[in-house]
């Protein structure tokens, strides 16, 4: 019987650690959102600015700790302006990225079509940018009203310290986070063909809507979701 019991978890384990590998991505990007969307929830509750960063190395004990990202407060405007300081509240700790995934870039501005390619409409000139601020990955401010740019987490399981450039040859999930209704969606990088045909119909690179699923996207897709989309307004 153990003998039994030891042959099934010889096959079974493999498929599971699989299985668990395979979801750290996804899992990460869900609890990015949410985190993202937690941030501009405190900032509007708090009344005060809030932003997301990312720590530099010489701010960190261990190197897995680059990869998560970092809550921080301007606690007193008046006397103290654009002075920020870390957030004490639990759901701003904790694991957001796990082992093997890591924020490559945050692309600031709204992403839209140029020439086949997606630029991002908002070229980044940060508030009080802090000392030495990583150019691939941008503080997100918060305003206290809500308002906040649009921003782009790029994931990924290239190995740390991948180019941007060269993150095409792995696997990515985009956060993509709207600042002005503080709504958010996961979207895989859009294929060289899926751009084609979002540009031969003028339609934004932003499907507003999760898509992760790695076969091509049709314009039928496209069409079913931009109707649900006006049918919940």
């Amino acid at each position: 019987m153990i003998g039994v019991l030891l042959l099934l978890a010889g096959f079974l384990f493999p498929n599971l650690l699989g299985q668990i590998e395979r979801e750290r991505m996804p899992q990460s990007a869900e609890q990015m959102r949410a985190l993202v969307q937690m941030t501009r929830a405190n900032a509007m509750f708090d009344g005060r600015r809030y932003r997301i960063r990312f720590p530099q190395p010489e701010e960190v004990d261990h190197p897995q700790e680059l990869r998560q990202p970092l809550i921080e407060r301007e606690n007193d405007p008046l006397d103290r302006p654009n002075e920020f300081f870390p957030v004490s509240h639990p759901w701003a700790h904790g694991v957001t990225i796990h082992d093997s995934v890591w924020c490559a870039e945050v692309r600031i501005g709204k992403p839209y079509l140029y020439e086949g390619e997606v630029e991002y409409d908002e070229p980044y000139i940060a508030p009080n940018a802090i000392e030495r601020e990583d150019p691939y990955r941008p503080a997100v401010y918060f305003e206290p009203n809500g308002v906040s740019t649009w921003a782009t987490f790029v994931l990924t399981d290239a190995p740390e310290g991948t180019d941007p450039d060269a993150l095409e040859h792995y696997k990515r999930i985009e956060v993509i986070f709207d600042g002005d209704t503080g709504l958010a969606w996961l979207q895989r990088p859009f294929y060289p063909e899926e751009i084609q045909m979002l540009v031969e119909h003028d339609w934004p690179p932003v499907l507003r809507n999760d898509f992760l699923r790695p076969e091509p996207l049709t314009e039928d897709q496209v069409l079913e979701i931009r109707e649900t989309l006006v049918r919940k307004k």
